[in-house]
């Protein structure tokens, strides 16, 4: 049965599963759909073309599915897409993409978005991703599994951040971020293999030490990126966190961060 605060206000339109909990004075627009188990606390604010997956919570004050800050942005029906399990915290700002963008922004699962966090229009959020408070993305910004983005950074329009990077506190990056590294510094630079967070997902250390290879390939051994990229795919053929990482970056359309 739903637990709707009396003060709540959810357009007749909206799909509410009935297990949903929404708190005083929360706002629910008539385009959202809500799955089981959500939650949202007092004033929470959804609207748009805003689907927001099961167990997902909503903090009080944040605003969901909002129009695009895009000056392009006509009022066409855009979209905004929420996996399961997230966290939105207090004034987190999520906004729906843009048609030029391919209509949607995307939100994994099982993500932490701190206070005052932006997910700008056409982003494409993976899993267990962490954004720390007031940490912000342009537009048309990929954020792969596990990435953690410190307080107050900043992510450049059409950046990608890599799987288990880590941007530090107050960074500013405006090209991509190498999988399994830590960058710092605006612009930011990278600094070291991302080492506690493989630790955290349960990497062997073998596995943990062929991603240093192939990092200290890349960035140690003055070698240009083609042959960098060339020789850790012989070295390391057997490792697929090092073909990913070569991957990502052979993709690069804004270049990528490098070492100090």
């Amino acid at each position: 049965m739903n637990q709707i605060h009396p003060t709540a206000v959810i357009d007749p339109k909206a799909e509410v599963h009935p297990t949903v909990e929404v708190g005083p004075y929360a706002v629910v627009g008539p385009r959202v759909k809500l799955a089981e188990g959500v939650i949202l606390k007092a004033h929470a604010f959804v609207t748009g073309h805003t689907s927001v997956g099961p167990y997902t919570r909503i903090f009080p004050f944040a605003s969901i599915g909002g129009e695009p800050q895009d000056q392009k942005y006509r009022g066409e029906p855009t979209r905004l897409v929420i996996g399961a399990r997230n966290t939105i915290r207090e004034y987190v700002t999520m906004h729906a993409g843009t048609r030029s963008g391919g209509g949607v922004t995307t939100v994994g699962d099982d993500n932490l978005f701190m206070v005052a966090s932006h997910v700008a229009h056409d982003c494409q959020v993976g899993n267990h991703v962490i954004m720390a408070n007031q940490a912000s993305f342009g537009g048309h910004v990929t954020i792969e599994d596990h990435a953690v983005l410190g307080g107050l950074c900043g992510i450049h329009q059409f950046v990608r951040v890599g799987e288990s990077a880590m941007v530090a506190g107050m960074s500013g990056a405006g090209q991509d971020v190498p999988p399994f590294t830590i960058v710092q510094g605006n612009h930011a630079r990278v600094l070291a293999v991302n080492v506690v967070n493989l630790e955290r997902r349960g990497f062997s250390r073998e596995r943990i030490q062929k991603v240093d290879r192939a990092f200290r390939i890349l960035f140690r051994s003055g070698l240009r990126p083609r042959d960098a990229f060339a020789k850790i795919r012989e070295e390391l053929a057997d490792s697929p966190d090092a073909e990913h990482l070569v991957a990502f970056l052979e993709k690069s359309e804004r270049g990528f961060c490098r070492v100090r």
